[in-house]
């Protein structure tokens, strides 16, 4: 897994990696190799025997540096055989309780005045480019300051350093309801349940949508009925009543598909981020 431990996406990877550990009688280990954007991680399940004793948690930042790097050494839709969905979070456009917009469409407004004025964080490519959506479905400018995790960018949000950042929804429901930081939208299709009176970007801007998802790979030749043994094992998981509300309370929903779907999806993600990333011309760091 290509993240430090910690996090939305290391408490998500655990709980699907016990959850079969207990199904399958096997332990699974989750190995956090961080660096180059999950990249490090990619590469070394890539060179994995295909055997199905070496796994990749699969996140948004895997669709887009299809894109993003102009040289990787693997090809993700061919090196990586789809397993299965895990999950999908909202991201959570957060602001410093004394920023002077409350709305989106004051922030819109707000952003229209003072082009380039503005400043937003956000620690993953996945959060960079939800933000450089936005910036291009409501006609805006501000400048993205990239930091390496999300606990980082909240605490200069507390502070003033950033005037917004955009936060993975578990660390960011967090420090919304202890008053710490406020929410103006969430970027996923419809609301959360956990912050229910926090509205949706796209109630404001029409068709916004963007989401961080995880989900499971394999190195490409591992057997079909490896395959589906992990998936139907998830897919189980992502069912149970237990891990729903777990789930929920990370601000994620079950992404339950077949392998064969989850294929397709990933595929369809990475078409619609690469055309924002080569729109912006966002580079890799």
């Amino acid at each position: 897994m290509g993240v430090a431990p910690g996090g939305t996406t290391d408490i998500i990877a655990r709980l699907i990696g016990q959850w079969l550990s207990e199904r399958l009688g096997q332990r699974f280990i989750i190995e956090n190799r961080p660096g180059a954007g999950f990249n490090i991680a990619t590469e070394a399940v890539v060179k994995a025997p295909p055997d199905g004793y070496t796994l990749l948690f699969v996140v948004t930042s895997n669709a887009i540096n299809t894109t993003l790097y102009e040289r990787l050494n693997f090809v993700f839709l061919r090196d990586i055989a789809p397993v299965a969905g895990v999950s999908r979070s909202s991201f959570v456009w957060l602001v410093n309780p004394s920023f002077r917009a409350n709305t989106i469409p004051e922030l819109i407004d707000y952003a229209k005045a003072n082009p380039n004025k503005l400043n937003i964080g956000g620690a993953s490519p996945a959060q960079q480019v939800a933000i450089e959506l936005f910036k291009m479905m409501a006609g805006v400018n501000m400048l993205y300051v990239p930091y390496r995790g999300d606990a980082p960018g909240l605490t200069d949000l507390m502070g003033g350093q950033v005037e917004m950042y955009l936060g993975g929804s578990a660390e960011a429901i967090e420090q919304v309801k202890a008053g710490r930081v406020r929410a103006l939208a969430v970027t996923t299709a419809t609301r959360l349940e956990t912050l229910p009176g926090i509205p949706t970007v796209a109630e404001s801007v029409p068709g916004y949508q963007a989401s961080s998802f995880f989900g499971i790979g394999t190195p490409r030749s591992t057997p079909t009925e490896i395959i589906d043994t992990l998936n139907r094992e998830i897919n189980t998981g992502l069912a149970n009543p237990g891990m729903q509300a777990r789930f929920a309370d990370l601000g994620a929903v079950p992404l339950a598909l077949s392998a064969a779907v989850f294929g397709k999806f990933f595929a369809h993600e990475t078409e619609k981020w690469g055309k924002v990333v080569k729109f912006a011309g966002i580079k890799a760091e």
